[in-house]
């Protein structure tokens, strides 16, 4: 695609991975100092190998993570590097709000990892984990001037998890954290939630923790019901297949809900069918409340601008949509009600628009 920029005015971004947006470079380096074999020498050839340039199954996706984590995880200056330098990338795409997710247990390296992570350096806990992520986001938002915000993933094939997920968002709601997420693959739980992931939601509603969730990614309608009516989630990640269900999408525009769009991801993972209308440009046509994300751009090989390039050259796009949707997202951001007024007025002043 094309490297011309789309929409050359400031973004908001809200869904966005932190550990699919490492830096092919950074993965190397670290492979390399902590003797992590890694099945490539050369940016080049890593992202060969991470990289997908066609559809793969959500699990298939998935498993791209497995070859380049264990370089990363579970070594302290690696997590807070991977932070910093997500910040400075958001910059030079012109992004002035990101909330950026991830899983502080599969950056940590505590002994309940699925997979076997290098334990060289000694216990690194998910505590740890998302104060080191505080550290790197917040100065990477004083050296490049962007604002930046955290979300906190429970997955779904670690319910066990959940309930120190959503402590940690308690705990470290006034430096970067912002909100939960439920991410993984959709499909894991069959037709219901573990109790876990119900348990924190619940808790999550409690305390004042805002919530998204992945949901009608893969998954059917009623995964994307489920995620509204039983964990009371404000956003919905991705949410294509919503649209299989009339009424509830008629219900959940009612009720304003925001789709966190991710159009290039939802090729590569098989969620959209090319030669179908992607559910995107019904969420245009009836000027839903969406917003265009990447998602994880390390393994799509992307920046913002593909997904915005995406959308104006085959779904026909225009400015005042980029506009319209940037707006959106702002105001479906998780930022407190007075920073969420700045970022929107933010926004309509370097859009040429009246407050």
């Amino acid at each position: 695609m094309t490297q011309t920029p789309a929409f050359n005015l400031p973004k908001v971004e809200l869904h966005v991975h932190l550990d699919g947006s490492i830096k092919p470079e950074t993965i190397l380096y670290y492979g390399k100092k902590r003797g992590v074999s890694l099945p490539a020498n050369t940016v080049a050839e890593l992202q060969d190998i991470i990289g997908m340039d066609k559809p793969l199954s959500l699990p298939g996706f998935l498993a791209k993570f497995e070859i380049y984590m264990p370089a990363i995880a579970g070594s302290r200056e690696a997590v807070k590097r991977i932070a910093y330098e997500f910040v400075e990338t958001k910059a030079k795409e012109g992004v002035v709000y990101v909330e950026v997710r991830y899983s502080p247990h599969l950056l940590a390296n505590s002994k309940v990892k699925p997979i076997p992570w290098n334990q060289a350096e000694g216990d690194l806990t998910p505590d740890e984990v998302v104060s080191l992520v505080n550290q790197g986001l917040q100065e990477g938002e004083r050296d490049f001037k962007v604002k930046v915000r955290s979300i906190l993933c429970c997955m779904r094939h670690m319910p066990e998890w959940s309930l120190e997920v959503v402590e940690l968002c308690k705990k470290y709601r006034q430096q970067t954290v912002v909100g939960i997420d439920l991410a993984g693959d959709e499909t894991i739980s069959g037709s219901s939630l573990f109790e876990g992931h119900v348990k924190a939601y619940e808790e999550a509603v409690r305390s004042g923790i805002h919530r998204t969730v992945h949901a009608g990614e893969v998954g059917s309608a009623n995964m994307v019901k489920e995620a509204v009516d039983t964990l009371r989630t404000e956003r919905v990640g991705h949410g294509y297949h919503t649209l299989e269900d009339e009424a509830l999408y008629s219900r959940l525009r009612r009720e304003n809900m925001h789709f966190e769009v991710c159009p290039w991801s939802s090729y590569l993972t098989g969620a959209w069918k090319l030669g179908t209308d992607h559910a995107v440009i019904r969420f245009k046509n009836d000027q839903a409340n969406y917003s265009l994300n990447t998602d994880d751009p390390l393994i799509f090989k992307s920046t913002l601008n593909t997904d915005y390039q995406m959308t104006k050259q085959d779904m026909g796009f225009t400015e005042e949509e980029f506009k319209r949707l940037n707006l959106n997202s702002a105001r479906s951001s998780f930022l407190p009600e007075n920073e969420k007024k700045e970022l929107v007025d933010q926004l309509q002043k370097a859009y040429g628009l009246a407050p």
